[in-house]
């Protein structure tokens, strides 16, 4: 089943007096555009979760986050009062500039804690092993989260292009009575037109060729079988799994041609408003299909 590039996911591990957050959330992009801010201590391991992220998400704009929040009355860690200050100060200028609301009254000290250098220790940290096994399991946690979210809104997408196809189906089908009495109405008209209106005598062999030449031109018999193939084509494709986004995407161009061509073919109101149904269903699923992985 498809995937969407939509999602987030959050975990929380506990280590001493730590507690490690990894937070991690994605949107639709052609290719994996991956941002992060990690925690200086585990800075060092920040190629390593980068590769994981990669391997498991593949595509999609990626906001990831991992930070330590400490019981700051250990006598190990102090408080930078200057740089919470500058911090404290700088976010306000922002949010006046800009409008955005301050924080509430009991967030500041959680936001700004979390900013780098906010909270100093008097020794340098090392990262141990047994923390980078707890670190690395609550960055595997929130990745899993959002992959689980990815899924579900994936049903959600897989679910609405199959009303879309079947939709485009059913209006595809309705052409068929007005396509049959077109040929005979064009046809009565022309008659009409040469022997009420014009009042001149023709040829009615030399007429029926030309009126053969000229259905031809009309006949949409070729794009009603392709754009079928592309409807049946599109739920297959859709049903091979995830990574199959810029194919749908490719399967929807072709619809649109054929539906464009049947429109443009179409030299009857019905017919007409049958073809602006369909082009409807088709922008829907050209929306949602840019958020496919």
């Amino acid at each position: 089943m498809i995937q969407s590039m939509t999602g987030y996911g959050k975990s929380v591990a506990q280590f001493g007096n730590k507690k490690i957050h990894a937070e991690i959330k994605s949107l639709n992009s052609k290719a994996l555009d991956m941002s992060t801010r990690i925690a200086p201590v585990y800075r060092e391991k920040e190629m390593e979760i980068r590769s994981y992220i990669a391997q498991q998400l593949e595509r999609g704009k990626v906001e990831f986050n991992l930070w330590v929040e400490k019981n700051t009355s250990d006598s190990d860690s102090t408080f930078n009062r200057d740089m919470m200050l500058g911090y404290f100060n700088q976010i306000k200028d922002i949010c006046a500039t800009t409008g955005i609301p301050e924080p509430q009254a009991g967030d500041w000290i959680t936001i700004l804690q979390r900013l780098p250098d906010v909270i100093s220790k008097v020794e340098i940290e090392e990262l141990t092993d047994e923390e980078w096994v707890v670190a690395r399991k609550a960055v595997e946690e929130s990745v899993e989260q959002l992959v689980a979210f990815r899924k579900q809104e994936g049903e959600a997408l897989a679910k609405k292009f199959t009303q879309n196809i079947n939709r485009i189906s059913e209006l595809l089908a309705s052409i068929e009575p007005f396509e049959k009495g077109r040929v005979e109405k064009i046809r009565q008209k022309i008659v009409d037109a040469l022997e009420k209106t014009l009042e001149v005598d023709y040829d009615k062999n030399r007429l029926e060729q030309e009126m053969i030449y000229y259905i031809e031109k009309l006949d949409i018999n070729e794009e009603k079988q392709r754009l079928t193939n592309h409807l049946r084509y599109f739920i297959e494709t859709m049903n091979e799994g995830h990574g199959q986004g810029k194919k749908l995407g490719f399967i929807a161009q072709e619809m649109g041609r054929e539906i464009n061509t049947t429109g443009s073919k179409s030299n009857q109101a019905e017919m007409q408003n049958i073809v602006v149904m369909m082009k409807d269903e088709l922008e829907q699923i050209k929306e949602q299909v840019l958020n496919v992985m």
